[in-house]
């Protein structure tokens, strides 16, 4: 059973609403401002928060602001009858999940209720998932090399430094990329994996910064690329020493200026990812033979099975 909470200075309006959502099998509690609603919405775990804008002591949209430092999941849908469109724009800005008009209309407010409730419970599923998954990739073992190899782990991770994994096919090296985005500041964004030897050399480009619609035969479609997909995350490079050399030089562009251009495009376009290279080849081989652009050189601690930095 769903507990909601009704924030709204009018008794009359907080009664119907209690009524209603009562009969529907909900749990309500009630607050009269902005600052009960807080101090409830701080002391108990609510899965949806209706809240009036117009109130005394704090209005609806700071009570949204303070709400998210509290728990930034639980959606908030506003409701007043004082709205008007740039009030609903900008409490849908500030995070509101969405904006209802008073008097409400009972079924499009009972919707967007079962609506926030299914995001809510996304959101819970989701946070659950990872958590598994971050104990299904979990390196199990304790023999010195892969102590090593965690500790180097521990030490990078929070870090923003890019990192290239080397070592033969089936060491683990996604695993170990893995465990640097999971335990990085970034960990809440996204990990986009890209397979260098998979695509052919003459799609990696689109691949990787996208394209415009029509820069070639078969762009019937603007695309975006996986830097721009990865942004405030971490772009994983896999098997990045089968990269194409005019691909290599964008991207090498793209880690000295975080800026990508897309296919058939003349505009920039800014992106903060951290990147995790990995390769089964000697990439100093491949650089004395002109086949790779950059000289990767490894920081005190790591090791041919660990990982190194790309400067």
């Amino acid at each position: 059973m769903a507990n909601i909470l009704i924030i709204d200075d009018e008794k009359s309006i907080r009664k119907t609403l209690s009524e209603i959502l009562s009969y529907e099998g909900y749990k309500i509690d009630e607050a009269g401002d902005g600052e009960e609603g807080l101090k409830k919405f701080s002391e108990k775990t609510y899965d949806v928060v209706l809240c009036d804008i117009k109130m005394p002591k704090l209005d609806g949209i700071e009570f949204l602001d303070r709400s998210k430092m509290v728990n930034p999941d639980v959606p908030v849908i506003m409701i007043s009858g004082h709205g008007n469109l740039d009030t609903a724009v900008e409490a849908v800005k500030k995070g509101a999940f969405d904006y209802i008009s008073k008097p409400p209309d009972l079924n499009r407010l009972l919707i967007t209720l079962r609506n926030a409730l299914d995001k809510q419970s996304l959101v819970t599923e989701t946070k659950v998932l990872k958590r598994k998954i971050g104990k299904a990739l979990e390196m199990v073992g304790d023999s010195g090399p892969l102590n090593k190899i965690k500790d180097t782990i521990e030490k990078v991770a929070p870090t923003d430094a890019r990192v290239l994994i080397t070592g033969e096919n089936g060491v683990g090296k996604e695993l170990v990329a893995r465990w640097i985005h999971e335990k990085s500041n970034r960990s809440s964004g996204p990990m986009v994996e890209v397979n260098c030897a998979a695509i052919p050399s003459e799609l990696i480009e689109s691949e990787l910064f996208g394209h415009e619609k029509g820069s070639f035969t078969s762009a019937i479609k603007q695309r975006i690329g996986k830097f721009e997909t990865a942004n405030g995350g971490t772009l994983f490079l896999d098997e990045i020493g089968d990269m194409s050399l005019n691909a290599q030089a964008k991207v090498l562009r793209a880690l000295q200026e975080g800026k990508i251009t897309r296919v058939g495009a003349d505009k920039d376009i800014s992106v903060d990812v951290r990147v995790i290279a990995a390769t089964n080849k000697d990439l100093l081989k491949e650089v004395d033979e002109k086949k790779f652009p950059a000289r990767p050189v490894s920081p005190p601690g790591c090791d041919h099975y660990s990982c190194a930095l790309i400067e």
